[in-house]
């Protein structure tokens, strides 16, 4: 037995070294650069293999256990496989497939310790393409273009450098443009396109569109230009849907005016208009509100017998309600149905959307209902509009039962449709159940943004509930949601009405700090706040810091201005403020014509104030039923009924029907002059008028009795007054 070892050991080293000398030559032999005229016959070939020569045994092995099936051998050769290697293997398989892809199988993708190199993997790419396992060849693509230091030249070099060794198949490079495209690496797509393009390797103009289509989508048009013109260049032939991508670039880019020019060069290529490029068409004049335009293209479809669809009458209706044309989008709406297409949601939640943007939670539900009646099922947005516009029009109640509806059809409630409850519950001030609702919010997961802390926080600034405003504020920092524009308006706006106007400046201060940029709505509320504690001069300190920023004032930044200074009877300065206002061509409004006239009566001017009514005509401006009692007050107070009954009568002529304010000023002037008949006369002219006294007009009555001692009279009004519920002020 000894014997035999030893025969079979010397035997076994002859073997080894002859083929290992045998190996030598042959790499050697192939290595030396031939010269004269073999050289002329035979030029320059890459030598059989670069790879080692004890690598060059582990090929020869690989490939025996190949060649005979031994698949549970091959599994030894895992931690020993390297790129050369595996390039080496593959190469001697290409003539044989399925050997390549057992190798491929058994051995390279279970060897997790294999770092691949771009060679290795593109051996691998173009041995699966070619057994058209495409989705197994996009793995690799996608792991090699996810090798970290791996270059697209590099990448594409690879791919062209093993093209040699197989039959050259193009669906490779088509592969690596979409795999560029379906992992958003669109600039790398883009460059590995243009170095394919610049090698002379074409592209199918599928995978181009892919590419176009997908730079198109991100907004990168002229990336897109670029690439499109590389396809014409390189000669790849253009299809319809390279038109349709093509138009919907211009489109994006609103250069609808150059499609026309466009089309008509791909006519000359012989590519026609479809019924997407019509669509699209239709679907860009919409948003652009260009809807003359739309409507001329749906009938151009229509002449050339393309037959318009859901999506073309969706655009069209979603087009009229962004304008506000909701009457003629349920025209086009009913022409669809008598055409016989069928809405969807789409269609239906366009309308809601317009129908609720106009506050009418009626047509809201109209829609909704022939909505479930058509077997539509809403989604999302059809039940957030409807909660929307019923919670914001006071109907609460209803807009919880389609909340409740919307859970029980396995929809789950989202932070925007939780938010529109809150908003509905802060609006009708039930500010307990805003929160019970941010509660049940958090409970199912939902994250509270900016906009839904922002709702609680106007709830609780418009319930004067500062402190808990304060609180969540805090609260909402620490969660690290950031406070912006609104956060800080709505606060500032809420302590400048409680009068905290420390406060509402600390806030403004961090507002600036955040770089949070201050704008009108910021400033008019802070001159707002300091005009109505009376502090002109910090006013007027915020109204040049406001200016020196580049925010000018408009009508209501001088409306507040010049109403502090009439209600401290600074008429002169209010005066000066209206003269700058008219030079800087800003039109008076009615409120600001309102206020000098209240600022000359309460100074005691009723005929200046008098003036400047015919002043605010001549301007354009109207008087309102404000205008008039605020002057009949003037009058009154004067001790003018004269003059107070005249504008009475130009009230009524003017068309402005005297109200309980009007009657209360004239039958307080009366009893302030004693003249308790014409006092009750004109209370019974009220009455006639269909008028009904308020608590003001008893008051009126009964101190004006008591003042001349007739109680009895006073007591008689006062029983009056409990007879129709009110209140009465028994300290006479």
């Amino acid at each position: 037995m000894l014997i035999h070892f030893l025969l079979f050991r010397k035997q076994y080293h002859r073997i080894f070294n002859t083929h290992k000398r045998l190996y030598s030559i042959i790499y050697h032999v192939n290595c030396i650069p031939q010269s004269g005229l073999e050289a002329s016959q035979n030029p320059p070939q890459q030598p059989i293999s670069s790879t080692p020569v004890t690598d060059l045994f582990l090929v020869e092995k690989i490939l025996l256990n190949l060649k005979q099936g031994n698949v549970n051998s091959l599994l030894n050769y895992h931690f020993r496989l390297n790129p050369l290697v595996v390039v080496e293997v593959l190469k001697r398989c290409r003539d044989n497939l399925q050997l390549a892809q057992r190798f491929i199988d058994h051995v390279v993708l279970r060897g997790k310790n294999v770092k691949h190199s771009s060679m290795s993997l593109s051996a691998m790419i173009h041995v699966l393409v070619r057994s058209r396992r495409l989705s197994d060849a996009q793995a690799l693509v996608l792991r090699m273009i996810r090798r970290s230091g791996a270059s697209r030249v590099e990448i594409v070099e690879s791919l062209i450098s093993v093209s040699s060794t197989w039959q050259l198949d193009n669906l490779v490079f088509d592969l690596l443009i979409r795999t560029y495209v379906q992992a958003r690496k669109l600039r790398e797509g883009t460059d590995a396109f243009t170095i394919l393009s610049s090698k002379g390797f074409l592209v199918s103009i599928n995978a181009c569109n892919g590419l176009l289509g997908g730079l198109v989508k991100v907004g990168w048009i002229d990336m897109a230009w670029e690439v499109y013109r590389e396809i014409v260049r390189s000669g790849i032939a253009l299809n319809v849907y390279t038109q349709n991508i093509m138009v919907n670039a211009l489109c994006k880019d609103h250069k609808i005016d150059d499609v026309k020019t466009f089309l008509f060069d791909m006519e000359q290529k012989g590519i026609f208009a479809d019924i997407v490029t019509y669509n699209t068409l239709v679907n860009a004049y919409c948003r652009e509100g260009l809807l003359d335009e739309a409507f001329e293209v749906m009938n151009s479809m229509i002449s050339k017998g393309m037959k318009p669809g859901l999506f073309t009458y969706n655009a069209i209706i979603n087009g009229l309600c962004r304008k506000g044309r909701y009457a003629r989008a349920k025209e086009v709406f009913d022409e669809m149905l008598s055409i016989g297409l069928s809405p969807d949601t789409t269609t239906y939640n366009t309308l809601l959307v317009e129908s609720c943007r106009k506050d009418n939670p009626l047509e809201a539900e109209k829609i909704f209902g022939e909505m479930l009646h058509r077997g539509i099922v809403p989604d999302l947005v059809s039940f957030s509009s409807l909660i929307r516009v019923l919670s914001r029009n006071g109907h609460l109640d209803q807009a919880l039962v389609y909340f409740r509806d919307m859970k029980k059809s396995g929809l789950v409630p989202d932070n925007v449709i939780y938010t529109v409850l809150i908003d509905g519950y802060c609006r009708n001030r039930m500010i307990s159940e805003a929160l019970m609702i941010r509660d049940e919010m958090l409970e199912r997961g939902c994250v509270m943004d900016v906009v839904t802390y922002n709702t609680i926080l106007n709830g609780l600034c418009k319930e004067k509930m500062l402190t808990d405003a304060n609180a969540l504020f805090d609260e909402m920092l620490e969660r690290g949601v950031y406070p912006d524009f609104y956060t800080f308006t709505t606060l500032i706006h809420g302590h400048c009405k409680d009068g905290n106007m420390n406060k509402a400046l600390s806030l403004f201060g961090t507002m600036r700090q955040r770089n949070i940029k201050p704008d009108i709505v910021t400033y008019n509320t802070l001159i707002d706040g300091f005009c109505k504690v009376g502090e002109m001069e910090k006013a007027n300190e915020l109204w040049g810091d406001m200016i020196s920023r580049e925010i000018f004032p408009n009508d209501i930044s001088y409306g507040i201005l010049i109403n502090g200074y009439c209600n401290l009877g600074f008429i002169s300065e209010a005066f000066r403020l209206w003269d700058e206002m008219i030079e800087k061509g800003i039109k008076p409004t009615l409120i600001t014509c309102n206020t000098v006239v209240k600022g000359y009566c309460r100074s005691g001017d009723a005929s200046k104030a008098d003036e400047f009514l015919c002043k605010m005509i001549s301007k354009g401006v109207l008087p309102d039923s404000i205008t008039y009692n605020t002057l009949i007050n003037g009058f009154v107070k004067e001790g003018n009924m004269d003059k107070a009954f005249f504008l009475v009568n130009k009230m009524e002529k003017d068309g402005l029907l005297p109200d309980v304010i009007t009657y209360n000023v004239i039958l307080n002037g009366f009893c302030k002059q004693g003249k308790l008949q014409e006092a009750e006369l004109i209370l019974r002219k009220m009455i006639e008028k269909g008028l009904t006294p308020d608590r003001s007009t008893y008051i009126t009555l009964i101190n004006g009795h008591v003042s001349h001692d007739n109680l009895k009279e006073a007591f008689r009004f006062h029983d009056e007054m409990l007879q129709r519920g009110f209140v009465p002020d028994d300290n006479f």
